[in-house]
């Protein structure tokens, strides 16, 4: 089977062909546009910039991931239904059903969410004993998600207000070290000290699995209002400090609930997840904390917005797939994983 992934709930434009076989997936082809460099002036993702962006990309990236795969026979049409920016989901969701129209394909819609869960399923072979735990963390999401079976999920927790991946892009903006704030948080963390300020780690120690990131980046600011010049040094032990602040509560958590829903395997998934220290301390933790359960992560090319992910979900959605008409396709920008 070999299914065509459609990806535009945020920033990135996304288009994938992956091939499904007796080996496990391959993938044909995974073409990402990025706008970071329109974003980047506004700290923040531009709804209707976006849009137009994607409108402008798609049909290229489409004509790119099928000459990288050289052109196979698609099966099956994937496309990221929400949640996101509707503008955005728009451009995707109306492509993919010109394109089911015109080639008589069928489709299926995809919770972005899934989408980042399964990216798991491209980067290793999975023993698939559930339950499964998978922190999914990113700029507009931040949850813990128990996987008791092919689409069976139960909520466990999620911020209360900031992602993470958010919080990282306000705490850049606040050290003036411009847009996306996760990968220049993560190189300049590298050369400071995490214990240079006692920063506070937001419900670490609560009686449930939610989160909340908007203090940390308050503590945050209040430091940095007491200085009256970002030295280079400050800068690289702030990032230190907040980052491994961050990282500290994602960590317990995940462990904490690990524990107690007594699961087999531990994945982490969205753009966070590409963070390297995140990826290190998780690892450890879990080999430390659960010797009799695997940790799983993707590579870091698939943990950002990608179309691969949202293929490999489709395959997952059920058994067999189930698949619609296209007219049957809507745009969903609070979509829920769980209904």
């Amino acid at each position: 089977m070999i299914i065509l992934g459609i990806e535009t709930s945020c920033d990135d434009t996304g288009i994938a062909l992956i091939e499904k076989n007796s080996k496990g997936f391959r993938i044909l082809s995974n073409v990402i546009s990025s706008q970071i460099k329109i974003h980047a002036p506004y700290h923040g993702v531009v709804p209707n910039l976006a849009a137009r962006e994607h409108l402008k990309n798609i049909e290229p990236c489409l004509k790119q991931a099928l000459e990288q795969a050289k052109y196979p026979k698609i099966d099956l049409i994937a496309v990221t239904i929400g949640p996101g920016l509707i503008p955005c989901l728009l451009v995707g969701v109306n492509f993919a059903k010109a394109l089911a129209y015109n080639w008589q394909k069928p489709i299926i819609e995809i919770n972005h969410i899934e989408g980042h869960i399964y990216a798991n399923w491209l980067s290793a072979v999975m023993t698939n004993k559930f339950p499964i735990l998978c922190l999914v963390v990113s700029g507009g999401h931040t949850q813990l998600v128990l996987i008791k079976g092919y689409g069976k999920y139960q909520l466990l927790g999620q911020t209360r207000d900031d992602a993470a991946g958010e919080a990282f892009d306000k705490v850049a903006k606040l050290l003036n070290l411009g847009y996306p704030g996760g990968p220049i948080i993560s190189q300049k963390a590298k050369q400071g000290n995490p214990k240079a300020f006692d920063l506070p780690r937001p419900m670490i120690n609560s009686n449930n699995f939610d989160f909340s990131f908007s203090g940390l980046k308050t503590a945050v600011l209040y430091e940095v209002r007491k200085i009256k010049k970002l030295s280079s040094d400050y800068i690289n032990d702030m990032a230190a400090s907040f980052q491994q602040a961050a990282i500290d509560v994602l960590i317990s958590k995940t462990i904490k609930a690990a524990k107690e829903y007594k699961v087999k395997n531990v994945m982490l998934s969205g753009g966070v997840a590409a963070n390297k220290e995140l990826r290190k301390q998780m690892a450890q933790a879990v080999k430390n904390s659960l010797p009799n359960s695997n940790f799983y992560i993707p590579n870091s090319i698939l943990c950002t917005d990608n179309a691969a992910m949202i293929a490999v979900a489709a395959f997952h959605k059920e058994k067999p797939i189930s698949k619609q008409s296209w007219h049957e396709i809507e745009a969903n920008a609070n979509l829920k994983l769980i209904a």
